[in-house]
């Protein structure tokens, strides 16, 4: 059995939030919410926030137990790019690109 969370458009580059992920992946659920609750990151909050979501519907859908319960799957793919533009010098224009990622956790059980 797995339960999984996604949590699209989050404003916040996918490279930041990899850093959390690989953590996280293949420690146990407890372990892998303290992790994330102490690290500084702003990737590693919206991490936290999917893998307490997963956990829910792990127990609430599936029925599943927390204390065997361990992060199979955490990634950080990248979600549409907003493009804004600030003015430069002798009248140009620079692009800058504000990134988004779409989050994702799945948990399985172990045998």
């Amino acid at each position: 059995m797995e339960a999984k969370a996604i949590a699209k458009h989050v404003r916040i580059s996918p490279r930041k939030v990899q850093l959390a992920a690989d953590l996280v992946r293949g420690k146990s659920v407890m372990e892998a919410v303290a992790i994330l609750k102490y690290m500084p990151n702003k990737g590693a909050a919206v991490l936290g926030k999917v893998v307490k979501s997963a956990l829910a519907n792990a127990e609430n859908n599936f029925d599943l137990d927390r204390d065997n319960l361990y992060v199979a799957e955490a990634y950080a793919n990248q979600g549409p790019t907003l493009k804004r533009f600030r003015p430069r010098a002798q009248g140009r224009a620079f692009q800058i690109r504000k990134r988004t990622s779409h989050v994702g956790v799945v948990l399985k059980e172990r045998e």
